[in-house]
């Protein structure tokens, strides 16, 4: 009983000092999401820089020893606090870098300034995932820069398009990163009051499919009905990417059934903000068709504007798929498997060519164990009582695969900053605050936890 009342205790103790140190800890948010970090290539890469820096003051300021570091791509940040004698070592990772805002008339608030709205705070990236670099800050502030367990933050830049060189960094700077377990600050809870670990993760191929039907462009009128275009042709490809139902309709690649939770058509509409009368796609449980099953998304392509379109046969047609594979595909199968599905589907005999743009592995853990164990008992407790549930994620991060594969001994947690409300990547993205505290309270517990258990 004496124990029962002692972790009582120091689970309060801690929890109020995350609520005392949060009004800074917006306020640095905040500060971080006004920079527009965006790191895709066609966007001014200094402001990607200024992030990093940014993160780095942050992580100084809480005692860590810092570096900023690159290896041919956009810079990522270092920081650490050696381990007790004794003590394990645990890694916390976020990104610092964001998606591009879109079309900036569909946000209702400034995408690069921080607002208010009731409980939520909007913005670009507010989320997705400075949200998870500020979940660590906050979790070292409650502790006073003296946690009882050794800390490495690594702190990624180029998350958003691929992650091109991490296995540069984790070959270059591994030994620096090497830890008994991480936290990886960049996914989502399963509902607002509702605390979820991250189980398993999709892998991902992106291709550019690029379908010829010309030599050059020629009257619409004049050769119209005897003579394909290229835009006409991409699109009778991309509809035989998905059969009637709206299962992806590429032979030989891997599915299988997710986890049985409570989650309903209401709550996908809900969530997804699917428009009335539109029905949802694939066959399966709703839960599969998101986690365990392949999906094939249209991503972009390239075409005239409807405003300056000609009365043109255009020779081209270029797309880019984004496919999500099963946790356990290996990506270039899967890419093959693609790949030979759109050539083999060519219209009229036109040509295709298929180019690999980037991929990623999946993830499925293990999750059982003592890291585990305290995990789920952190997570509780700053949640009030309520048990987190197990999930799986659509999206893929790429950083997972790469990390187990360096470090197959680590415990692998996969946390979440996010909600289904969240709308990461895409217009009026937010973070709901009460969430975003009960997060830095469950790492700030873990952290406490794990030093006293260690990770045996």
């Amino acid at each position: 009983m004496t124990g029962t009342h002692e972790t009582d205790s120091r689970t309060a103790e801690l929890s109020a000092r995350v609520h005392d140190v949060m009004p800074g800890v917006i306020s640095d948010l905040e500060s971080l999401t006004r920079i527009p970090s965006v790191s895709l290539s066609s966007f001014d890469q200094r402001h990607v820089e200024d992030s990093a820096a940014t993160v780095a003051d942050l992580l100084r300021g809480e005692g860590l020893e810092v570096e900023v570091v690159r290896e041919g791509g956009r810079p990522a940040v270092i920081g650490h606090l050696p381990a007790p004698h004794g003590a394990p070592t645990v890694l916390l990772y976020a990104h610092h870098d964001v998606q591009p805002p879109g079309d900036e008339a569909d946000w209702d608030t400034p995408v690069f300034e921080p607002t208010l709205v009731g409980e939520r705070l909007y913005g670009r990236g507010v989320a997705d995932d400075k949200a998870g670099v500020m979940a660590h800050v906050a979790a070292l502030r409650a502790h006073g820069g003296r946690p009882p367990v050794g800390v490495t933050v690594f702190v990624e830049g180029e998350e958003e398009v691929g992650s091109e060189s991490l296995p540069r960094i984790l070959e270059r700077h591994g030994d620096r990163l090497a830890c008994d377990a991480i936290v990886l600050a960049d996914s989502h809870n399963w509902k607002i009051g509702v605390p979820a670990l991250t189980t398993t993760l999709r892998g991902m191929v992106r291709v550019v499919v690029e379908v010829r039907a010309l030599k050059h462009g020629v009257h619409s009128g004049l050769y119209g009905g005897a003579v394909p275009d290229g835009l006409t042709a991409l699109c009778r490809l991309l509809a035989t990417l998905h059969d009637e139902a709206g299962d992806v309709a590429v032979p030989g690649l891997m599915t299988s059934e997710a986890a049985d939770l409570d989650y309903t058509e209401d709550d996908l509409r809900a969530d997804s903000g699917l428009a009335d009368g539109v029905s949802p796609i694939g066959t399966g449980s709703l839960l599969s068709r998101l986690w365990t099953k392949p999906s094939m998304t249209v991503i972009g392509i390239d075409a005239p504007s409807v405003e300056k379109a000609a009365n043109l046969l255009t020779p081209v047609g270029r797309a880019k798929l984004s496919m999500r594979i099963h946790p356990a595909e290996v990506p270039a199968t899967a890419y093959l498997a693609l790949k030979q599905h759109l050539e083999d589907n060519a219209p009229w005999g036109c040509q295709v060519s298929v180019t690999l743009d980037d991929d990623g592995s999946g993830f499925a853990a293990d999750a059982q164990g003592p890291v585990y164990d305290v995990a789920r008992g952190a997570f509780r407790d700053a949640w009030g009582g309520v048990d987190p549930v197990d999930i799986g994620v659509g999206g893929s991060i790429p950083f997972v695969a790469s990390f187990a594969e360096r470090f197959p001994g680590a415990a692998i947690l996969v946390t979440g900053v996010e909600d289904p409300d969240t709308r990461a990547h895409a217009a009026n993205e937010s973070l709901h605050l009460g969430e975003f505290e009960r997060v830095c309270v469950a790492e700030t517990l873990l952290l406490e936890r794990l030093g006293h258990r260690g990770t045996d």
